[in-house]
């Protein structure tokens, strides 16, 4: 638990999107995620969508958005116990693997020994880098 925050933790990390459908396809029918809350209409719908244990995707409609280039948020990482799996769901699903699966052991400076992860990034509908990792430290 932390201690400033009480039950604390990340709660969820927001996207923009001009390409709705192709959101919604990508996070709810081939990642698995569900609708928790939904909000306003159409051509500026809201959704928070949830991954499973408590962590969210909120996805904003907004079709006059720009994204900043190389914007401040480099990737966002979604855990799984699947990795290999998932990797080939959006690969089938058309979508570019921006590095393929991979077990990397993370150099620490705070524990002894490397962690060891398994990896893998795409890119999803609206460009976001993704990365999702599995492991059993972290």
């Amino acid at each position: 638990m932390n201690p400033i925050l009480g039950g604390g933790g990340l709660h969820h990390v927001c996207l923009k999107t001009r390409q709705w459908d192709a959101s919604m396809r990508f996070y709810c029918e081939i990642l698995g995620f569900t609708v928790k809350v939904a909000w306003r209409s159409a051509p500026s719908r809201a959704v928070m969508l949830d991954a499973g244990d408590g962590n969210y995707v909120e996805v904003f409609e907004d079709h006059d958005y720009t994204g900043a280039a190389n914007g401040i948020i480099n990737h966002f990482c979604l855990r799984t116990t699947r990795l290999d799996a998932v990797a080939e769901r959006v690969r089938a699903a058309g979508f570019k693997l921006t590095m393929e699966p991979r077990d990397v052991a993370i150099p620490t400076t705070n524990i002894p020994g490397p962690v060891p992860v398994r990896i893998f990034f795409c890119e999803g509908p609206n460009g976001e880098s993704i990365e999702f990792l599995q492991n059993t430290y972290t």
